[in-house]
């Protein structure tokens, strides 16, 4: 079935709470409102997140503000692509005291306060500026807006109490300073080498959840790629973007994978694409506390192989970088 585009703003929720029908479909620029009821009958349910991860010649910088209502999960990841030195900052906070999301994509500000970290996600009109601290990081980076560029809203139902809206922004030009045990790196410039993704998740969802994830920029080029949690649904988060125009791929893909060594090549399949990944490294995050719990194996890498715009024609995804994931969450 062809998957409904939707073209003008919409809310995410009836006045009850529950997914509004209108609000199923996927979207070329943010229209979704994430009005999503507060209160009894709702609580422990609702995830919220701001997820930035950008890739740069000599690091690859992750970033998230979240609120799972009863607990803030926010976190810096930082790794030195020359020497493959990791720095990691994960912290909860209690009831997601202080975590600041707004209910629009690219709208309004994001902030935070950890124990050790601090953020602040000011979203402007032409660039989104990101600024985080930890022990030994400080990250100041401005992620220009592409003016015309498509983004990937899409909203999956799974009931109408329990549903997803996501919004993945490829492709998006980095410049600024991250600075690192004392070292601090020009990021972008003329070169163009940078490149940003946003993950923006507003929803409700089951307690157990699995996902995969790919995506992967380069000049006038990017991949979306997503497996599992959309499976049975009517929407998939799969596209090809190429000179600034998405380009739906509306089909299950085939991921395949080996979970005894996340290092080998990584093949994602449909009748549309025929990715592979090759990872140059893996990260492994875990979390254990008793209600909130999971298992992230993200490994970061090249793309090769191709896929297929809306009219057939094939386009390379040689030379594009970024990441594939698989995550398994109690939450």
């Amino acid at each position: 079935m062809p998957e409904r585009e939707i073209t003008s703003p919409v809310d995410l929720c009836l006045p009850d709470g529950r997914l509004d029908p209108a609000a199923v479909g996927w979207t070329r620029t943010p229209l979704h409102r994430a009005n999503l009821r507060r209160g009894p009958g709702w609580w422990g349910r609702t995830k919220r997140w701001e997820y930035w991860g950008i890739v740069t010649p000599t690091h690859v910088v992750g970033l998230v503000v979240s609120s799972l209502d009863y607990a803030g999960v926010l976190g810096i990841y930082l790794l030195d692509r020359a020497t493959g030195q990791e720095t990691s900052y994960d912290e909860v906070v209690p009831l997601a005291r202080g975590v600041v999301l707004p209910d629009r994509a690219g709208r309004g500000p994001v902030s935070a306060h950890g124990p050790r970290t601090s953020y602040t996600f000011d979203q402007g009109e032409s660039a989104t500026r990101l600024q985080a601290s930890g022990p030994d990081v400080e990250i100041d980076l401005e992620v220009a807006v592409v003016p015309g560029q498509d983004s990937l809203g899409v909203v999956v139902p799974w009931t109408p109490r329990q549903f997803q809206y996501t919004v993945k922004d490829l492709a998006r030009p980095v410049t600024g300073t991250l600075t690192a045990h004392g070292t601090t790196y020009a990021v972008g410039g003329a070169a163009g080498d940078a490149w940003a993704v946003l993950d923006h998740g507003r929803g409700r969802w089951p307690y157990s959840m699995t996902w995969n994830w790919a995506a992967g920029s380069a000049a006038g080029r990017a991949i979306q790629l997503g497996g599992r949690w959309t499976v049975g649904t009517p929407h998939t988060e799969n596209a090809l973007l190429v000179d600034g125009r998405l380009h739906k791929i509306g089909e299950e893909l085939a991921w395949s994978y080996d979970r005894s060594d996340w290092r080998r090549p990584w093949e994602i399949r449909g009748e549309r694409v025929a990715a592979r990944f090759h990872p140059f490294h893996e990260r492994v995050a875990r979390t254990s506390l008793v209600v909130l719990a999971g298992e992230t194996h993200q490994c970061f890498g090249h793309f090769t192989g191709w896929a297929s715009t809306d009219d057939g024609e094939r386009v390379d995804l040689d030379g594009l970088v970024g990441w594939a994931e698989e995550a398994r969450n109690r939450w």
